[in-house]
């Protein structure tokens, strides 16, 4: 398979979740970061606006081009006797810097819009209670609005340093979200002493973030000691070798340090490409999506394992890419159809990939027999009920969708071609950029609240539309 004439090809749009991150670790750098490729979206512009309330400062050069002047010692409530972080409606921002404040001076109001005060924020409150942080709830317990107070500094400390985290062991839950994890993972260098973090509870999900994380601290110059229980001892080990987390069975250990300010270029977004990925798929043509990095660690690279167990076929064109470097180039990937045109149905664990289920949901009704999607009971807590809304949206098209607690069938039926189906997005964008797959059956969706998609990806319409063209010229 090569690239042809006939493909459409798209560019794929910066990583949401690299951008976040990146933006913090520059954040929390002393001195001045260069970030390139950043993803200029609305959840990454709270995560700027809210550490521009902790003391960083942002210039934005053109081009998803930022210069970053970090803090100095750490978050600090400033001026202001609680500093104000209205998070919007993301969730990452929310949950990864109610950590992160953690290890600041002053207080820090977390509070958002939407769905936000119904999203759960109370395991880093239990986590971090050991370490004396203390969260003062506004209205429900464990939910925003929430005001974070970071430990006392102690008397006699040196004004510059941080009064956040003393420091020791703590341990974390992972069955609602990973972002707690990594939240404490990147306030865990500016603690007084080594912080050693276990994972605790019944079973973790979306790991693949934490790897993110990892990558980010590792390339902003602060180590992380990864260890895993082999023959009863924890033993360390490389972090890219650990590709899921069993509680009890993992831990991290991070000395205090200084994060360094760098030059850094994010890489593109294996969630956002999934759509035009599975374009390819479902579609009459191939469907190429340039500026992926083939060896990402970004846990939503699994759309090209779920849609190869369907059926279709990939091919891979080698480009450049470094994320840490100037170079976005990235890789070339092209998805194509089964050879005989029909995708089939699987049975496929998606709990460390969850943004990628309303992808594959919609791509499941272009298959032959029914497609199983289990372990992602998360999916209740995201922008809306992701499952509830996904089975009240695909059953508008005929097929069929059954859910359990934490899982999803879809049964295909035959398309409406021609059809008009308005499409209830429940303000999600991930509810309407995978339903915009339907489309491509030659039915007519509409969508109440298209715009939402600027919550992560502002030019999505615009580069759907040449998925759409090419499809017509098939």
């Amino acid at each position: 398979m090569s690239a042809t004439s006939t493909q459409i090809l798209i560019q794929a749009p910066a990583s949401k979740s690299m951008s976040h991150r990146a933006l913090i670790g520059a954040a929390l750098a002393p001195g001045e970061s260069r970030l390139s490729g950043v993803l200029e979206s609305q959840d990454t512009q709270r995560t700027m606006a809210c550490l521009t309330a902790c003391g960083a400062r942002f210039a934005r050069l053109g081009g998803g081009e930022y210069l970053v002047q970090g803090m100095r010692h750490g978050p600090i409530s400033g001026e202001a006797d609680v500093a104000d972080l209205n998070v919007g409606e993301s969730g990452t921002t929310c949950r990864l810097l109610a950590g992160v404040v953690a290890a600041g001076r002053g207080r820090f109001r977390l509070h958002g819009e939407g769905r936000m005060h119904d999203r759960p924020l109370g395991e880093p409150a239990r986590a971090l209670a050991s370490q004396g942080v203390v969260f003062c709830w506004e209205g429900k317990p464990g939910y925003p609005p929430v005001t974070i107070e970071p430990p006392t500094q102690n008397e006699g400390q040196n004004e510059g340093q941080s009064g956040g985290l003393p420091g020791g062991e703590i341990d974390v839950r992972l069955e609602e979200s990973s972002q707690y994890l990594s939240g404490i993972l990147l306030a865990a260098p500016l603690a007084k002493s080594a912080l050693t973090i276990s994972i605790s509870g019944e079973k973790a999900v979306s790991w693949p973030y934490v790897s993110l994380t990892l990558q980010t601290m590792r390339d902003f110059g602060v180590p992380v000691v990864v260890e895993v229980l082999t023959g009863g001892r924890f033993t360390p080990v490389e972090q890219d070798s650990v590709t899921r987390a069993e509680p009890g069975m993992l831990r991290f250990i991070i000395q205090p340090g200084t994060y360094q300010a760098r030059s850094l270029c994010v890489e593109g977004d294996w969630s956002n490409a999934s759509y035009f990925l599975a374009a390819g798929a479902v579609g009459k043509r191939p469907v190429t999506v340039r500026g992926l990095t083939r060896a990402s660690l970004q846990g939503d690279r699994a759309i090209l394992d779920i849609l190869a167990a369907m059926g279709a076929r990939i091919a891979w064109a080698s480009g450049s890419h470094d994320h840490a470097g100037g170079d976005q180039g990235g890789d070339e990937i092209t998805v194509l159809a089964p050879q005989g045109g029909q995708l089939h149905g699987v049975d496929v664990d998606m709990g460390a990939c969850p943004d990628l289920v309303p992808t594959v949901a919609v791509a499941a009704c272009f298959a032959h027999g029914p497609t199983t999607i289990r372990n992602v009971a998360h999916l209740r807590i995201k922008e809306c009920d992701r499952l509830e809304t996904l089975a009240t949206e695909i059953a508008k098209t005929g097929c069929f969708a059954s859910m359990t607690a934490d899982t999803l069938t879809i049964t295909p039926a035959p398309l409406p071609a021609g059809r008009r189906i308005e499409f209830c997005s429940q303000g999600d964008h991930r509810m309407v950029m995978g339903p915009a797959l339907f489309a491509l059956g030659c039915v007519n969706a509409q969508f109440d609240n298209p715009g939402c998609v600027a919550k992560s990806f502002p030019e999505f319409w615009e580069r759907w539309a040449d998925v759409l063209a090419g499809a017509q010229q098939a």
